[in-house]
C-alpha cells in the first residue's frame, strides 16, 4: 500500500520507518523543513537515539535503508501529486489540521484515504482507537481520525472501570511531557501566559480536549469528565492520575 505522510516532524517519519510493515510503502513526505535537517533529525533523535539503519539523502529525496522517499515542499494540498504516486493513504501528522474540507483536498488531488493523527472534527467518518472501536472500520469511510496520544491511552482503562464497574463522573489529570510550543526560557506568546514559562523550569497547565475526545468514543460519558493536562520538564513521559 504505498503512504504518504504529510508534514510531519522527523520523529514522527522515524516511528514508520522504525515499524516497517512490508506491506507499507512510504512514498513520499511533505515537509516544510530543508531535506539536510530532515535527513540529520532522522538519523539521529535526542530522546530515541541514533536511527537503526542507514539515513541519506540525493539531494532531492530521503533515502532510508535504501528506500527513496521523495520529499515534498506544497502547502497547497490541492496540487501534491497524490494521483500521480497512486497514494492509498495521506497520514496528516502536521498537529495543524483536523477539519473534513483540508482532507478532501487531499483526496480531490488524487488520494484515496486520509487519517489525521490527532483528534479531528465531528465531520470525519469516524475517529478509531484499536481495541475499542475498531470493527466500525468499512471501505467506505475515507477520512478517518485515530485520536489523540492521550485517547489512546486512557480509553482502554476507562472502558474496563465503566464495563466492570460502572461510571457516572470523573475527573483525570495528564502529566505529559514538554512539547514544541513551549520555550526553552521564558519568553513571550502571543495567546496563553502560561506558555510564557520556560519549559525546562516550570510544570506548565495546558488546554486539553481529552474529554471531548473521550466522549466521542464513549458517548455516554458526554459531559461527566473533568480533563487537564500539565506540561512537565521532561522529553518523553506520560501519566494520568
Amino acid at each position: 500500500m504505498p503512504l504518504t505522510v504529510t508534514a510531519v516532524l522527523a520523529s514522527v517519519l522515524r516511528a514508520l520507518v522504525e515499524r516497517h510493515h512490508p506491506e507499507i510503502e512510504i512514498v513520499a513526505i511533505n515537509e516544510f523543513s530543508d531535506l539536510a535537517t530532515i535527513t540529520y533529525l532522522t538519523r539521529y533523535d535526542t530522546t530515541h537515539g541514533r536511527f537503526p539503519g542507514d539515513v541519506d539523502n540525493d539531494g532531492q529525496s530521503l533515502i532510508v535503508n535504501g528506500q527513496r522517499i521523495q520529499v515534498l515542499c506544497e502547502q497547497d494540498p490541492r496540487k501534491l501529486p497524490w494521483k500521480a504516486l497512486e497514494v492509498d493513504l495521506v497520514l496528516e501528522c502536521s498537529g495543524s489540521f483536523k477539519d473534513r474540507a483540508t482532507a478532501e483536498q487531499h483526496l480531490a488531488a488524487g488520494a484515496k484515504r486520509l487519517l489525521f493523527s490527532q483528534p479531528a472534527e465531528n465531520d470525519v467518518d469516524a475517529t478509531i482507537v484499536w481495541g475499542i472501536n475498531e470493527e466500525k472500520l468499512d471501505l467506505s469511510q475515507r477520512i478517518l481520525s485515530a485520536a489523540s496520544c492521550t485517547t489512546n491511552c486512557l480509553v482502554p482503562l476507562l472502558t474496563v472501570l465503566d464495563e466492570t464497574l460502572g461510571l457516572e463522573h470523573g475527573v483525570t489529570t495528564t502529566i505529559h511531557s514538554a512539547m514544541n510550543d513551549q520555550p526553552v526560557i521564558d519568553a513571550y506568546h502571543q495567546t496563553d501566559l502560561r506558555l510564557t514559562r520556560s519549559a525546562m523550569h516550570s510544570i506548565v497547565p495546558v488546554d486539553t480536549g481529552l474529554a471531548l475526545g473521550i466522549s466521542r468514543l464513549m458517548p455516554h460519558l458526554a459531559g461527566a469528565l473533568n480533563a487537564c493536562t500539565c506540561a512537565f520538564q521532561r522529553s518523553m513521559f506520560l501519566l494520568w492520575i
